[in-house]
């Protein structure tokens, strides 16, 4: 139980006068007496908390920057009517401001046998899940005197999902796949490796798709039109090693990796290839495969991707590549997201580099930091030219390192994180148009 400030002050408005007045053991008695069986009285009055019910409804998941409401509902089986402020606890992450966390707050009234349901507001500030703390309820008797005080335990998780910022890239380069697959009007036809149909010869087609053996059987020419491959495998694999805890800027890598893939997996999907999942550092952190269809596969990667956090430990290459072929028996494209940091590189992954292009086609993309682009451009001090002289020589050790990887016949994406995601749509659409998957 607990006394409230109401208590405190009827105490000492009727301690002042007996102080000033009559200042004596009887004057005090007769102040306090009839305010103890007050609030006596006014505990029992008040509804049992032990005894009240708590079920949950609401949001389950919520992409990250959005809300999520949660309702909690609250059953008063006493014959009491129930006056309680009620605080429904989530840790700390499921709100980015304190001023947000007034939404776990409640002031309630429930009648005897009757329920009410407040709602909690959730605007999460970090991916993951969060778990619903316990409910603590404070009950106040009719004169507001004392509270009888307990708490619930009532579990409900809330999946923060990745936000998705790069969404906004689709539409384009949905676009660009349709120009590939020659379904749009223009005047090129579709690129593309894989055989589709004949059609009769236009002015401007290409003499080499002219097909002689269908012209020979026909009285007209015969053009070849060819398509996109389709039912391609690709494998992203995310590296959780240490370099992706780093932060560039207000993202961390491991997020901007995060973001990319699902760019590329909503466009691979919807160019009809089969996209599958692991992220890696000693041991495999997550994983999906075996997903076919398109809607089925974007849901699954971002459920996936939510809990996944970078671990603090150096990256084992041989593992990372290990599990990699393990996961691509057939031919595949292989997306790697990691750091182009030079000693991660050489002494991990150079090494291992020729098992997976023997068989695959490897494509890496980093996140660089935009701030070393700055620090090359500084000028007009001797603070500013140390700054560029460390800026420069930073970017030419990357370039080397990227280089050294072209050399080896892989594909390399390095771009700041907000435009990760873009380029590395375009990097496969370039290797789709190019008929390398």
């Amino acid at each position: 139980m607990a006394l409230t400030g109401r208590a405190a002050l009827v105490a000492a408005l009727g301690s002042l006068p007996v102080g000033i007045l009559a200042p004596s053991w009887t004057g005090m008695l007769a102040v306090n007496v009839p305010l103890s069986l007050a609030i006596l009285c006014d505990y029992a009055l008040a509804a049992p908390v032990r005894t009240l019910q708590f079920t949950r409804s609401g949001d389950t998941s919520v992409r990250l920057g959005d809300t999520a409401a949660v309702q909690l509902t609250v059953t008063n089986p006493s014959r009491r009517r129930l006056r309680a402020h009620l605080r429904d606890a989530w840790p700390p992450s499921s709100w980015t401001s304190e001023a947000e966390q007034a939404s776990s707050r409640h002031r309630i009234a429930v009648p005897a046998g009757e329920r009410r349901r407040p709602t909690t507001l959730l605007r999460p500030s970090r991916r993951g899940d969060r778990q619903a703390d316990r409910v603590t309820v404070r009950s106040f008797g009719p004169l507001g005197l004392i509270a009888r005080q307990g708490h619930h335990r009532v579990p409900w998780t809330v999946r923060v999902l990745p936000p998705f910022t790069s969404r906004k890239h689709l539409p384009s380069r949905l676009a660009r796949l349709r120009e590939l697959d020659g379904r749009t009007s223009v005047l090129t036809r579709g690129d593309g490796t894989e055989f589709d149909s004949l059609r009769a010869y236009v002015a401007g087609d290409d003499t080499r798709s002219i097909d002689w053996r269908a012209t020979a059987r026909q009285s007209a020419v015969a053009v070849r039109t060819w398509r996109p491959e389709r039912d391609r495998h690709i494998l992203v694999v995310i590296d959780t090693g240490r370099t992706s805890a780093g932060r560039v800027g207000d993202v961390p890598r491991l997020d901007a990796a995060m973001d990319a893939t699902l760019l590329l997996t909503a466009l691979a999907t919807r160019a009809g290839d089969r996209v599958n999942l692991i992220a890696y550092d000693r041991r495999v952190r997550a994983q999906v495969r075996g997903r076919t269809a398109g809607g089925d596969v974007l849901s699954t990667f971002v459920s996936t991707l939510a809990t996944l956090e970078p671990e603090l430990v150096e990256t084992d290459a041989r593992g990372l590549s290990a599990a990699a072929l393990a996961n691509a028996p057939r031919r595949s494209l292989i997306v790697l997201l990691t750091s182009l940091d030079t000693a991660p590189v050489e002494e991990g992954l150079l090494p291992v580099l020729p098992q997976l292009t023997q068989r695959h086609t490897v494509l890496v993309a980093a996140v660089a930091d935009p701030h070393v682009e700055a620090m090359a451009r500084a000028r007009g001090s001797v603070d500013a030219a140390y700054q560029a002289a460390a800026g420069t020589q930073a970017q030419a050790q990357r370039r080397r390192t990227a280089d050294r990887l072209r050399r080896h016949g892989v594909t390399v994406v390095d771009a700041p994180p907000h435009d990760l995601a873009p380029a590395l749509a375009d990097a496969y659409l370039a290797l789709k148009a190019a008929g390398r998957l």
